[in-house]
């Protein structure tokens, strides 16, 4: 399953050889861990990247906050948008707290087959008072753990992925000249210096933790966009639902169902595609109300909605017919999955 919030997290703390740490080495150390990711295809292009100066004495005094640059393929290179970002950043004299973060495509494996999440990595590096950096490597994938955020063991998703995750830690270990602090336990599971503890020994924290937590953090993240209304469908349902899977550029971005025994129907995104999919999804949700507006029940939405298609850039219904999943709870973990 892929997550909005980590999974589990690791913190290296380096010394600086001097006293004044520039936000270009953040740069620097983050590329390095990148290209390390990128060895194992846990890091593929194209990243994007965040940078923000504050002032160490107030954290709303911001300087400078960027972020969706392009990592490009020499990011630190003359001209580059992440070189002239820095070079902002650098300008600024006096303590402040400078974080640069790089969100990772990549490349998890299941029986073989290969699949793509916008955000299985994330690498944060920070400078506090120019004499202390901080790097953190979070992780938005359960393929590294032994039993899946829905308590099904997976033995072989393990043994695919688990190795590439203890290859990475030890090489950034290796860039760093120290092991990780492992995060602390938490809902999802237990880090350690070489990945996760085994879930099938102690067992999970939770019950279902992705679909107790994770699906009501997608929708606090979908739905905050939106202007609070009372024109709108039910969003769950104990029925079976039909749904009309969302694409762009070929790429599946998440679903909108309908319900067929009572008048709920939503959009679920499909967490692997990144952000695309939360905001195509703030568009889908709008499309409903309108459906609601008119006084259209929900499978009649779902049929308006495929004869009425939106703007391009929210993608479009890539069949014909609407497909039928046994419950929403099902719908829910194919667009966590896939």
């Amino acid at each position: 399953m892929i997550t909005t919030e980590p999974i589990g997290d690791w913190t290296w703390e380096v010394t600086p050889a001097t006293a004044d740490s520039r936000p270009s080495q953040a740069a620097e150390i983050a590329v390095a861990v990148w290209n390390v990711l990128a060895r194992q295809e846990l890091a593929v292009p194209v990243g994007k990247v965040g940078l923000s100066v504050r002032a160490m004495h107030d954290a709303r005094d911001v300087r400078l906050d960027v972020r969706g640059l392009a990592l490009e393929a020499d990011p630190l290179a003359p001209g580059t948008a992440l070189a002239d970002a820095l070079a902002r950043a650098e300008a600024f004299e006096g303590d402040f707290l400078t974080g640069l973060r790089i969100q990772c495509p990549g490349i998890w494996l299941e029986s073989g087959v290969r699949h793509r999440a916008e955000q299985l990595f994330t690498i944060q590096v920070d400078i506090w008072k120019a004499g202390l950096i901080v790097v953190t490597l979070e992780t938005y994938s359960d393929a590294w753990l032994t039993m899946d955020t829905r308590e099904r063991e997976q033995p072989t998703i393990h043994a695919e992925n688990a190795p590439r995750l203890t290859a990475a830690l030890q090489a950034v270990s290796d860039l760093l000249g120290d092991a990780p602090e492992p995060g602390d336990p938490h809902r999802h599971a237990t880090p350690t210096t070489t990945g996760f503890e085994d879930l099938t020994v102690e067992g999970p924290a939770y019950t279902d933790s992705w679909g107790t937590f994770e699906v009501p953090t997608r929708s606090r993240r979908l739905l905050p966009v939106l202007p609070r209304t009372e024109n709108e469908y039910e969003d769950i349902t104990d029925h079976p639902v039909r749904f009309f899977t969302v694409q762009r550029d070929g790429r599946t971005l998440g679903y909108v169902w309908a319900s067929t025994g009572d008048n709920a129907a939503g959009y679920e995104p499909r967490t692997a595609a990144g952000d695309d999919a939360f905001e195509a999804g703030a568009g889908w949700v709008l499309r409903l109300r309108e459906a609601h507006g008119r006084g259209l029940g929900s499978l009649e939405a779902l049929d308006w909605l495929r004869q009425s298609p939106p703007s391009p850039d929210l993608g479009h219904f890539s069949e014909e017919l609407p497909r039928q999943a046994p419950s929403l709870d099902a719908l829910e973990e194919l667009s966590g999955r896939y």
